[in-house]
């Protein structure tokens, strides 16, 4: 049987052209759902030029979701295209630098809490008053472990994901009176190329062997295995349907349960 649990809903997904976004997209769309996604990389946009629901019912723009501008004038075209929306998955963020804290930029710092917290401002900002018009909004919130248990020579990032669960609670607080849920999902050691970067800059700070600190990230979770996107994908995509409508102010780690984070 084929899952149509998001028939007929409408929902954005920033930083959904690569990654957890076009996973979570992709999961989305099988499911029924119409998607609103935008990007800063020009070049995953436009691959998704090919795909068969382009125009249909998956729509993608260019955008900086950190410049506040960009974001109005992308909201400004989903409006063109409907008048309320059903769920939004903020994704956006970056990894920020690695290293001890006392050694950090200043611009470093500032760019990583700028691009993973005031991004998911803006977008929440603007989507609100078109998830009221829904009869059932979510609010699913992309954080980490790293906003669970902390993160090691990743200060910044660590700072900026414990910032959105703060932001998942509130809002759930202020947004249930209009039947608008508000859930975070807590990705463990996801398998993927920003993962590799991670390993690869833990590494050269550590002198380590890369294959050494892969093996180290794998043995953090009960599991002993990666997380992949998709996982992540199916999560959001449960949160946002009907299935979860009692479900809000969660934090949800998908992770297979991390033991450590050293």
């Amino acid at each position: 049987m084929v899952n149509q649990s998001l028939k007929n809903k409408k929902i954005i997904i920033s930083a959904g052209a690569s990654g957890i976004g076009l996973a979570t997209a992709k999961v989305c769309l099988a499911r029924g759902a119409t998607v609103y996604l935008c990007d800063i990389d020009s070049k995953s946009i436009n691959k998704l030029n090919k795909h068969p629901l382009r125009n249909k019912r998956l729509f993608a723009y260019l955008c900086d979701a950190s410049n506040e501008y960009h974001v109005s004038d992308f909201f400004e075209k989903v409006k063109k295209k409907t008048k309320k929306i059903d769920a939004l998955i903020n994704n956006v963020g970056i990894a920020g630098p690695t290293g001890s804290l006392e050694k950090l930029k200043s611009k470093d710092w500032e760019n990583t809490l700028h691009v993973d917290v005031n991004s998911h401002f803006y977008f929440t900002k603007k989507t609100i008053p078109l998830l009221k018009k829904s009869k059932n909004g979510s609010i699913v919130n992309i954080s980490s472990t790293a906003g669970i248990l902390g993160f090691p020579l990743r200060s910044p990032y660590a700072a900026s994901k414990w910032a959105i669960i703060g932001v998942t609670k509130t809002l759930a607080m202020e947004l249930g009176k209009f039947n608008i849920r508000v859930n975070a999902v807590c990705p463990g050691t996801i398998k993927g190329d920003r993962m590799k970067r991670v390993i690869r800059d833990k590494a050269k700070f550590t002198k380590v062997s890369t294959k050494a600190i892969e093996k180290d990230f794998i043995s953090m979770s009960s599991m002993k295995q990666w997380i992949l996107e998709e996982d992540i994908g199916k999560m959001c995509s449960f949160l946002i349907s009907d299935d979860s409508s009692k479900v809000s102010g969660q934090v949800i780690s998908v992770d297979g349960h991390t033991e450590r984070n050293d």
